[in-house]
């Protein structure tokens, strides 16, 4: 017999800051290769738990707890990870090369660096430390945003093994804040962040003078304009022969190395001009590039700016000003008319409508109004209702308000959304990773054929220099530099456009899928439907009055947080007027049936029809079952109640399909979506009747999480296909789906950790937004890819027979800033338009 036992994640794994940490992954890993344990996943709660699904005839329970604390332990002793925000980072190549320089010290297990800064480190504390890594990126020029300071090596690692040798799981993040660093000349940059375009035009200022001397000038020296081109030389290679000493300490010819090799032969031939005029172009690209890669970060940071700097507090001692950072749990907070509000929280006094675009998207203002329970809602701020619940970064309407802080200024739904889309632009897409694949082989068939041109002379009647020419010209056509940058471009600029719009991306990877996939599978409950199940029959079996059935199932799903326990908490106590009613205890969940519990001294299960007979539990009577037959042939959603050996009854609920479900699914076909499917532990009779309402293709009823899974796994050996849920219940499923897409995670941690595309509002319309924009995202990254390869082709041919260095890498740099421009467009994407 399979039971379940779920395991806060903060007590296994105490340093770990969320549920998608690898740690967890690796602690699951080691849990299933364990015999007798059947399946281990994130489960909701707050905190996240470890739910592990277990066989109590081959595993008992105590074990299974002594295995995972002690595999959490070692877990939390070896691994460390850190993320940075840095400068120093200014294109795609030089991220990948930073990347490359960080996954070859001992003891790095993955690095990923990003063109917008992000710097990400996992590591083995076995083996190195977070001051090894940090010491990398200084000799490299990298710097903290915050300042050169933050990552120089003579800093100690808090985090790294204190003098008795104990060490702990490192979670680092260094943010920038404003007049931070300015003394440190922009972050170890000579002439502030512009000093690589400053560089470069003077570069091409020195190559003007120097060409203006040798051709209107004839009676100067003939060393003068060499003297300029030389200048020329340094300024415009400056940071390419860095770039190309790193890939070459790598082992690995690289863009940078095949343009200096070509200026080199250049100047050998007496070409300075030329060479000047290939460095000139390949700097200024690489300045622009920086600046446009800029505009798609400076709309992600703007995300951070949305939260104000301080908040008015209302202590004992008054009312104050205090900066965010120092607002607590429980703190009041008082937010004038048209004031940010500076902390998630709930509404406490006062009614406003406000905007919650900055942060779920909605375009229409929420009207926001008190809690009824200020102490129920401070217990369990989790199961407050959107229409009291409010988010740090929002705006508040015409009404003054008073909100009670749930959550610390580092912890809020803004500051998760600021970090995750952070994190998300240094995971890589498909496409970028084929890419980089191509490039890997492409560069050095490129090397081989500028040699073999060398040999031209052989064949051809030429001199050697005219064939030498030919040979550098054909390597700077070749080099893929807008293949390079082609996907990340459009990868930042499409999550930044979707952060804006309440749509959390998790990289490039869920940008793409979400983009090529045709099938979406949907949860019913909360997903399609309202989430706000209400009772509509109450059916006692013979002789049963209609108020013992009622107060046995408000008692047990009392000690439940199920949406449905909730109506019948809620919808039961209406009915019941008042009258006193027994508490429940030891309340247990049978997944997907149903729950036991004691009432009375007695023992109650309250479930669907199907818990009864099997595992021991007798079979229900033929009048109940009847009653449950005829509620199911009406859509309604069925709970049989038992105590002891007396069937009391059924209880019929109904859960109102969303008023936008329609719209949304419509939009979604005339995006291309061709298959659209409800999965549902409901039955299924209750499952078709929605289906068929809304308009979908299939409806799969009966399910119980596992056989979610299976449902989701057939679909995708079929097609790729999404998932798309509410992040907590579902999570096993959305795992398990080409895309995770969940609903209103605004509001909902576990969402946020668990999902591949948040949808911050609970709102099924930002769906086809976020489809669409994927959808233009993939074709950008398509066209960009075209371009890229498609001006190598042109520009290979046209060298070998004739075309100059000169007009190949205007033609080049061109194609380069061609895809970056391009891709900026997504930042300016409407919803409707793909």
């Amino acid at each position: 017999m399979t039971e379940m036992l779920r395991l806060n994640i903060p007590i296994l794994l105490p340093d770990v800051a969320d549920a998608a940490d690898a740690c967890v992954d690796r602690l699951i890993s080691e849990l299933r290769g364990r015999e007798g344990i059947e399946y281990v996943h994130v489960a909701a709660g707050e905190p996240a738990q470890l739910c592990v699904h277990y066989d109590v005839a081959v595993i008992a329970l105590p074990r299974i707890r002594e295995l995972a604390r002690s595999a959490g332990a070692r877990i939390t002793e070896q691994f460390g990870h850190a993320t940075w925000q840095v400068e120093g980072i200014t294109h795609e190549r030089r991220a990948r090369t930073i990347a490359k320089c960080l996954r070859a010290l001992p003891g790095v297990l993955e690095a990923e660096a990003s063109a917008s800064g992000v710097v990400h480190v996992e590591f083995d504390r076995q083996a190195t430390t977070e001051d090894e890594a940090r010491k990398a990126l200084f000799q490299r020029g990298v710097f903290a945003a915050g300042g050169a300071a933050a990552l120089r090596p003579d800093r100690r690692d808090p985090n790294d093994a204190d003098d008795n040798g104990s060490a702990k799981h490192a979670h680092a993040e260094s943010e920038h804040t404003e007049g931070e660093g300015e003394h440190d000349h922009a972050h170890g940059r000579i002439l502030g962040p512009n000093t690589e375009l400053i560089f470069s035009l003077t570069c091409g200022a020195l190559l003007v003078v120097g060409f203006a001397i040798e051709k209107l000038l004839p009676a100067a020296p003939g060393w003068l304009p060499i003297v300029c081109f030389v200048g020329a030389y340094f300024f415009g290679g400056f940071y390419t022969v860095r770039e190309a000493i790193d890939n070459l300490r790598l082992r690995k010819f690289e863009i940078d190395t095949l343009m200096l090799v070509a200026a080199a032969g250049a100047a050998s031939l007496g070409a300075w001009a030329e060479g000047a005029l290939l460095l000139f172009l390949f700097s200024l690209g690489h300045a622009l590039e920086h600046y446009a890669m800029g505009r798609a970060k400076q709309a992600i940071e703007a995300l951070a700016k949305l939260a104000p700097r301080t908040a008015t507090v209302r202590r004992a001692d008054g009312t104050l000003e205090v900066p965010v950072e120092e607002l607590v749990i429980g703190d009041v907070v008082l937010v004038r008319p048209n004031e940010r509000l500076p902390a998630d929280g709930f509404l406490v006094k006062g009614s406003s409508a406000i905007d919650q675009a900055p942060v779920t998207g909605e375009s229409i203002p929420v009207d926001k109004r008190p809690v009824d329970d200020v102490a129920e809602a401070r217990a369990r701020p989790d199961t407050v209702g959107s229409a009291s619940r409010v988010f740090a970064g929002t705006i508040n309407g015409a009404g003054a308000i008073e909100v009670e802080a749930t959550r610390l200024s580092s912890d809020t739904a803004l500051a998760k959304v600021v970090k995750m889309v952070s994190e998300a632009e240094t995971q890589k897409s498909p496409t970028q990773r084929f890419t980089e694949t191509f490039e890997r082989i492409f560069v050095p068939v490129v090397l081989a054929l500028a040699i073999l041109l060398l040999f031209a002379w052989v064949v051809v009647d030429e001199p050697f220099s005219s064939s030498f020419y030919r040979a550098m010209a054909v390597l700077v056509a070749a080099s893929p530099c807008a293949l390079a940058i082609a996907t990340p471009s459009a990868v930042l600029s499409g999550v930044a456009r979707a952060a804006r719009g309440g749509v959390l991306v998790k990289g490039g990877a869920p940008l793409e899928n979400l983009g090529s996939l045709s099938a979406i599978a949907f949860d019913k409950t909360g997903t399609l439907t309202e989430g706000k199940p209400r009772i509509t029959d109450v059916l006692p079996a013979d002789g049963v009055p209609e108020h013992e059935l009622l107060s046995v199932a408000v008692a047990v799903e009392a000690l439940s947080d199920h949406p449905l326990a909730a109506a019948i908490v809620r919808d039961g106590r209406a009915r019941l007027g008042g009258r006193e009613i027994e508490e429940a205890t030891e309340l247990k969940s049978l997944t997907g049936r149903g729950v036991v519990a004691t009432f009375a001294g007695q023992p109650v299960w309250l479930g669907k029809a199907e818990m009864f007979g099997q595992d021991g539990i007798t079979q229900l009577n033929p009048a109940v079952k009847a009653s449950i037959a005829k509620l199911r042939d009406a859509g309604r959603t069925t709970m049989a109640v038992r105590i002891g050996e007396r069937d009391l009854g059924a209880i019929g609920l109904m859960d109102t399909p969303r008023a936008a479900a329609r719209d949304a699914l419509k939009r979604l076909r005339d995006l291309g979506i061709t298959r659209m499917l409800m999965i549902s532990g409901d039955h299924q009779k209750v499952a078709d009747a929605i289906a068929k309402d809304l308009g979908l293709d299939e409806a799969w009823g009966d399910l119980l999480p596992e056989d979610k899974v299976a449902a989701i796994q057939k679909l995708r050996k079929e097609a790729k296909v999404a998932m798309v849920g509410d992040g907590v219940n579902d999570a096993p499923a959305m795992a398990n789906a080409t895309v995770g897409i969940a609903m209103g995670a605004a509001g909902s941690d576990v969402a946020l950790e668990t999902a591949d595309v948040a949808l911050m509002a609970d709102d099924l319309r930002h769906l086809p937004f976020a489809v669409g924009l994927s959808r233009r995202t993939r074709f950008i990254i398509l066209q960009n890819v075209f371009i890229s390869l498609g001006v190598v082709a042109l520009l290979v041919p046209a060298t070998i027979f004739g075309l100059g260095i000169g007009p190949a890498v205007a033609a080049h740099e061109g194609s380069t800033l061609v895809v970056v421009f391009n891709a900026l467009r997504l930042l300016g994407y409407r919803d409707g338009q793909a």
